[in-house]
């Protein structure tokens, strides 16, 4: 399978592991970033042993992608992004909507202790 259809394909997966590993730590971090006139919040992990990183961004007007970050066997580095679908964004706790909307908004990043999401 290619990572094309990993995150096609198993998506939902994906988010649910990434909010998850989110949620376990302590403190949680939602950073702000941007490029140009793009701006978005987002929350990450690393998967140093194979190289990726998977990412949620929210962006204003709550709009989601999935951001899929590998290198290949060239040391390459390949991004793939995929916006979230509704069912997609129910997977999400409104807590973290809602604190990924106010870093958007804030333009400024966001640390909450371990334990802020799941009240």
């Amino acid at each position: 399978m290619t990572y094309q259809e990993l995150v096609k394909n198993h998506s939902g997966e994906m988010i649910e592991k990434l909010v998850t590993e989110f949620l376990s730590r302590n403190p949680a971090e939602i950073r702000f970033d941007f490029e140009d006139n793009d701006q978005w919040s987002v929350i990450s992990m690393h998967i140093y042993e194979d190289d990726k990183e998977i990412a949620l961004r929210a962006r204003s007007e709550d709009r989601y992608e999935l951001y899929f970050g590998y290198y290949d066997d060239d040391d390459e580095f390949f991004e793939i992004t995929q916006p979230l679908t509704e069912e997609e964004k129910n997977i999400l706790p409104k807590a973290l909507r809602k604190a990924m909307a106010k870093v958007v908004n804030d333009e400024e990043g966001l640390r909450l202790p371990g334990n802020f999401l799941s009240k």
